[in-house]
């Protein structure tokens, strides 16, 4: 087990600069996750990491030693793929022990060690068995099974839920969730897909065109983005934005859409925002802070025409217009009214995010003003 850093690291492909000089500390034992868009640099991260991609510029240090010039077999690092990579020709057993009996272990220690990864990944049945008899599943953990009878000093996962269905996916989250609290390794895991990121990691870092958009925990992300791309990519179905120009009457604030629809700024974000007064934001809510109107909590409420219904069994999205921009709420399937319909919505506005187009960053609110990740109702 092993600190994982990264200084600087540049890679570039020719003139195209896939990574661009980004720091990061991976503590002993903590389990991050990479994710963002396709092509934003996560996967050639991992890759430098494993020594499979060498850096253009930077350092990459894992436990106290610097790696650049290490190959990939020195540098302690086990690799699970997207694609399992397993060896159709042999048993279970035979692909896990594989990289152990290349390395001369003994026979009794690569059994001990196959068997114990075997119990912990609940696959123990499965090791007289060859890759075709597996399900998809199966196969991915017999992948993850390789790694971790190696006790290498870090795990590195290669988006390895990708080629699964959406219900196996759900349940190898949980897996691999389960072997990181029995293993302890520090963990490096690659995905595009949000929500994998949120449920896995201790700490999440965000990736966007190459550079690091934001690191924290996903409560840290969730609640609190730092810009808009974060803001917009966390959380699904994604935050709702609206261009808004903030006024004050009367001594308050409120935030101005178009379309006619004017929510109250809480007061005790007033101070924080009255340097941006009578400029054009982008006003941004997550669909779970606009409701139906209820007889508990505290909300500004206004009345919309309901333009898609999407039921979902335990809630329902609705989908209304403001001035041309599209706005999802998430209201109680009793609540809910048919296209074409007006509808009372309430929003909740100690969620309310405010953002300066100009450098698209969260305009950030004092630590005083918020309870549990978000800014105190007025």
């Amino acid at each position: 087990m092993a600190q994982v850093t990264l200084n600087k690291v540049v890679k570039k492909f020719d003139q195209t600069e896939a990574v661009r000089g980004i720091d990061l500390d991976i503590a002993d034992q903590e389990f991050v996750v990479l994710v963002g868009p396709s092509g934003c640099g996560k996967s050639t991260t991992l890759r430098m990491i494993a020594g499979l991609e060498e850096t253009t510029a930077g350092e990459i240090v894992i436990g106290g030693q610097i790696v650049n010039d290490l190959p990939p077999k020195d540098r302690d690092i086990a690799m699970v793929f997207q694609n399992y990579a397993l060896y159709p020709h042999m048993t279970v057993f035979e692909n896990m022990s594989f990289g152990l009996r290349l390395k001369k272990f003994p026979k009794a220690e690569i059994k001990q060690r196959v068997e114990r990864a075997a119990r912990i990944l609940d696959i123990t049945e499965l090791l007289q068995r060859r890759p075709r008899q597996l399900s998809g599943g199966q196969r991915q953990r017999v992948a993850m099974g390789r790694a971790i009878v190696r006790n290498p000093k870090v795990f590195l996962f290669d988006e390895p839920l990708s080629n699964l269905d959406a219900k196996l996916r759900v349940q190898m989250r949980t897996e691999i969730k389960k072997v990181h609290q029995q293993v302890r390794t520090t963990t490096v895991y690659v995905t595009h897909d949000q929500v994998e990121a949120m449920t896995l990691a201790d700490r999440v870092v965000v990736m966007n065109g190459g550079l690091i958009e934001q690191i924290g925990t996903p409560h840290e992300l969730y609640h609190t983005p730092k810009t808009r791309f974060v803001a917009g990519f966390i959380g699904s179905p994604a935050m709702n934005f609206l261009p808004c120009r903030l006024v004050e009457h009367s001594g308050a604030l409120s935030a101005q859409m178009g379309g006619g629809l004017t929510l109250p700024v809480p007061a005790e974000r007033s101070a924080t925002y009255r340097s941006y007064l009578n400029r054009d934001l982008i006003f941004g809510i997550r669909p779970e802070h606009v409701t139906e109107t209820r007889s508990y909590g505290a909300g500004a409420e206004f009345t919309m025409p309901v333009d898609v219904v999407e039921p979902m069994g335990m809630e329902t999205m609705i989908y209304f217009v403001v001035d041309g921009a599209e706005v999802c709420a998430r209201v109680s399937p009793e609540a809910a009214l048919q296209p074409g319909e007006r509808m009372r919505f309430m929003a909740d506005m100690r969620h309310m995010h405010l953002i300066d187009p100009e450098n698209d960053g969260v305009i950030e609110v004092p630590a005083s003003a918020r309870v549990n990740g978000a800014a105190t109702a007025a």
